[in-house]
This record gives structure tokens, sequence and C-alpha cells, in this order.
């Protein structure tokens, strides 16, 4: 079903202020896991044509968020004000305009971007958020990014990600930012492994909290949907709501958890690893790491390795693992969860500290063909 009219101001489970996701709500029955591995691997649908239902974090896996929300809470608090800092030390120094302008990618990026925007008020910038799709292979939704841009200048658009992983949705950013604008776009991700992010709280691999859950931290919206039948060309990306979801819903809950403790901090100095001149040693280390994976397991298709704790943990929930490489076992607190859904279904875990490189986790893809 085609959404012709996409409300003005569509927040999710967010408080309107927060944010304004820039989607399109579509119908669209899910796919099975299985089905939807086939079809991407075999080349007959993209991964963004389908979606299948978001399961139920089970009361074992929402205890493992609340034990990652101990140490986890206070070193987000800490990136997001580094973050804040960053940023207006752009503005100050005139590389971006003072009307910040940040742009979450949906969906990963939202809970930072939220956290982000309200620290940026206190400090009493002029800033607004939406939450924007970007697909790979496919770019950004440019109808969305045409509504930014006809409110707010192009100098002053921050691009907002929870984390990087091999660096591919950094690459379609650059290109389709490129397109639309002639810019390079600024990339803000709280952890930035692979060395691809302009700004970043940390490059270290560490569990977010958030990024072990889903659309019930992330404002009740699927990730985003691109087919020509349910979204015209002048409609948004797509998303579905995640009704099923709504009793467990973390996402106001989490962001002002954070933010409490965001709005105690003083000025918070950047991290060592996270300066313009370390990109370059990880973006090397995890490229390597990327090969020695490829090499020695014969992955042809790059998209089946999914590097990074958040990433990795994503992979085991929503597709079909082969095996889980991490750098060490069970004594590394930061890889309970997936270790849990891991244990769960049955999926095989080697410790390969010689193949990880910068990453703590690895999933590799399930070949189905």
């Amino acid at each position: 079903m085609l959404d012709q009219a996409p409300p003005l101001r569509m927040s999710g489970s967010y408080r309107s202020e927060d944010v304004r996701f820039l989607l399109s709500r579509v119908d669209l029955a899910p796919t099975g896991v299985e089905e939807k591995e086939c079809l991407i691997q075999s080349g007959a649908a993209h991964y963004s044509e389908m979606i299948s239902e978001e399961p139920r974090p089970d009361p074992r896996y929402m205890a493992l968020f609340e034990e990652a929300c101990v140490p986890g809470v206070p070193r987000l608090a800490r990136d997001i004000r580094s973050l804040t800092g960053q940023i207006l030390d752009l503005v100050r120094e005139g590389r971006i305009s003072p009307q910040i302008t940040l742009c979450s990618l949906v969906r990963a990026g939202v809970p930072y971007g939220v956290l982000l925007r309200r620290d940026l008020e206190r400090a009493e910038a002029d800033v607004t958020h939406f939450g924007v799709s970007i697909i790979r292979d496919r770019g950004l939704d440019p109808v969305a990014m045409r509504r930014v841009l006809s409110e707010r200048p192009a100098e002053g658009v921050i691009f907002v990600d929870g984390w990087t992983g091999k660096g591919a949705i950094a690459t379609e950013l650059h290109a389709s930012w490129g397109e639309l604008t002639g810019r390079r776009p600024v990339l803000a991700v709280i952890a930035d492994p692979c060395g691809r992010a302009d700004l970043c709280g940390s490059r270290e691999d560490w569990l977010i909290p958030s990024g072990i859950l889903g659309g019930n931290v992330s404002g009740l919206i699927s990730r985003s949907i691109l087919r020509p039948d349910l979204t015209g060309p002048d409609s948004y990306h797509g998303y579905t709501p995640l009704d099923h979801l709504a009793d467990m819903d973390m996402s106001r809950i989490f962001v002002d958890r954070v933010d409490a403790v965001v709005s105690g901090l003083g000025p918070v100095e950047t991290q060592e690893d996270a300066s313009p001149d370390r990109f370059g040693f990880f973006r090397a280390d995890a490229d390597r790491a990327v090969d020695l994976i490829s090499e020695r397991f014969r992955v042809e298709n790059r998209n089946r390795i999914k590097p990074g704790i958040a990433e990795a943990t994503r992979a085991v929930l929503r597709r079909r693992p082969d095996m889980v490489l991490v750098r060490s076992g069970s004594g590394d607190p930061d890889l309970a969860a997936l270790l849990h859904l891991c244990a769960r279904d049955q999926v095989p875990i080697a410790t390969a500290p010689e193949l990880t490189g910068p990453y703590r986790a690895v999933t590799i893809i399930r070949r189905t063909s």
C-alpha cells in the first residue's frame, strides 16, 4: 500500500521534540528468515525489499541488556558529551554551519541522535534532528534529504550512526551525499573500530547496550524498506510499526537514563584513539581482518561478514549464521549477550584473536547456495 502523505511529524515512540522520522508507513507481510536469506544471497531480491518479524527478546536477553547498562550507560554518556564538544568545536572553527542538523541513520543511529540533540540544545546550539533512511547499494533517501535541505543548510548536516562495521554504510553515505550536494558528509558515531567516521567517542569495539536490541530501543519502527510497489517516487523510504514490542519498549527509558548522566557531566576530553590521525591505523587493521576472514573461510561475498559486537549480535538475531569468531572466550562480559544467543541457537563459536583485528566479535553468515 502506498503512503502518499507521510506525516509532517512522526516520532515513533520518542517524544515529538526528540526526532522527526522522515519515513512512510507501509504494509508488508514478513518474510521468513530462511527464505529471505536465500533471496538475498541468490540476488533474487535486495534486503531492503523484505522484512522479517522482529523477535521478542527473551527475559534472559533483557537481563543481559540491563547488565550491559551498568558500565555502558556512563560510558555512553561520556561519549555523547565528547561528541557534543567535537561538534561545537567544528562550529567555532567555521567548518560547519551553526545551524546544526542531525540526520540519524535509521534505525541504529537514532538513540544517539536523540541524546546529541538534547545535549546540544543544553549548550544553546541551534539544532534539529531527523531520522533518515540509508540503504546499502541504494543510498540515502533522496526525498527525505530534499525535505531536510528545504529547511536547513547542507553546511550544518551531521549524519549520526551507532558504530561502524566494515564501513559499507560510510562508503554509501559519501557517494550518496556527494551526489546530492557535491559535499563530503560528516559522520559521527559512538564506536568507530574500522576508522571510517569523522567524529567518534572512541574506536574501541565495545558493548553499547542499545546495540544489542532493535526496534524496542529505536522508537518501535522497523528498519527501512524500499520497494517501488510500496513507496512511490515522491514518498520517503518505508517502515512498519513494531506494535508487538510495545509492552517492552525501552526507547524513551534508555535515552532518558543516559541523558540524566550526560546532563551532570562537565567537558569530556576526546579519547586518544578517536583523534583524526589514528583513523588510518584502524582502517588498515579492519581491512586486514576482513581479508583474513574472507581467505580463511572462502567467503566470496563480503556482505556475509558482519564484524563488531553489535553487527555480530544482530546478525545472529536476524540472519542465518554459520559461525561466530570472538577475540576472547567466555570471560569477556561484553560478549555475554552474543554468547547467550549462540548457545540458544546452537551457533558454533571460535576464539580467533589472530583473525578479528580491531573487532571483539565477527559473525559469518551461512552460505545458502
